[in-house]
């Protein structure tokens, strides 16, 4: 998810009592909902390279292991730090090593948790195993769920500044909303792919190996439909409980060709990443290069940043 998302989950989960069990447990929550995504500075190797990167050894189990406790290691530093140069507020709660440790903890593993909730994937047990894992089930930005979030924190916070000792309501509140919608949306994609599967086999007469209901933006209701078979792929749109359309022809992805990329690190890359890749050719003569795209990034906004090109060499029949 985007980490506007992660540092929200993290304030939220402070809203809901945890935030007055020590001092610094705020900061620590959000920061802790953020930190696996370190990986970040992958994006400056340029091209695709960061794809097989992002979103593997800082999340999985090693880094859940290692990461709170630097973060634990550093919030006590600064508080030790502050209280030495006498800048330490005076109405911050005193630390509590045991539980600004459990919360570095806590804030940690939301990450991986909310990441894998989308179909861009997470290798969640990196280093262990380089298998990528895909939740399906929410759109990678969702302001659905940013308003339930803002929502649950601010009337937490407006109850807190008016001295209500039942501040954590609307977090609780807003959390059980949010798990509530979590699982409506992963029902609606279960459905999508069973209604896909069976409308594929019906109408046109192929057995789809991997079909993926494809979350968009706002509309929780609606999914992007893909499948393929061995040779063959195809799209759909969904529209919950039980609407179905197939659209567009259905192509040839030629995923089973031999490509020789071992000395094209974007297109290596690329591939370790891929979950339904699309390979073609483009052009003619010598403008002429091969394509290799993923069925979920095909979209004219984002087609291009998700695009590999080799030269008609690199493939091998």
């Amino acid at each position: 998810m985007d980490n506007l998302t992660h540092s929200l989950v993290g304030a939220l989960i402070g809203q809901m009592g945890l935030k007055r069990k020590t001092g610094l447990a705020m900061p620590t929550l959000i920061i802790a909902a953020n930190i696996p995504d370190i990986d970040v500075v992958a994006t400056l190797l340029g091209g695709h390279q960061h794809l097989a990167i992002r979103r593997g050894i800082t999340h999985g189990p090693i880094a859940m292991l290692i990461l709170p406790l630097l973060l634990w290691g550093i919030m006590l530093w600064f508080d030790r730090w502050q209280a030495e140069r006498g800048t330490r507020p005076t109405k911050r709660l005193l630390v509590h090593k045991g539980w600004l440790l459990a919360l570095a903890y806590i804030g940690c593993l939301s990450h991986p948790l909310f990441d894998w909730f989308n179909s861009y994937g997470i290798r969640l047990l990196e280093p262990f195993s380089s298998q990528w894992y895909y939740g399906d089930t929410l759109f990678i930005i969702d302001p659905w769920l940013w308003a339930t979030l803002i929502g649950g924190i601010w009337l937490s916070r407006r109850r807190e500044q008016s001295g209500s000792l039942k501040f954590t309501r609307p977090a609780v509140a807003a959390a059980l909303l949010i798990g509530t919608y979590i699982t409506g949306n992963n029902a609606v994609s279960a459905r999508a792919e069973q209604v896909t599967m069976q409308a594929v086999k019906l109408h046109l007469n192929l057995v789809p190996k991997l079909v993926v209901a494809n979350p968009v933006p706002i509309q929780f209701w609606k999914r992007e439909m893909l499948w393929r078979d061995d040779i063959h792929y195809g799209q759909g749109i969904y529209l919950a409980p039980n609407n179905l359309t197939l659209t567009g022809a259905v192509g040839v992805h030629n995923a089973s060709q031999r490509l020789s990329v071992e000395s094209d690190k974007d297109a290596k890359a690329f591939l370790f990443w891929a979950r339904m890749p699309v390979i073609l050719a483009r052009g003619e003569g010598n403008d002429r290069d091969i394509a290799i795209s993923d069925q979920r990034f095909v979209s004219p906004m984002v087609g291009d940043r998700f695009t590999v090109r080799i030269q008609p060499e690199q493939l091998r029949k």
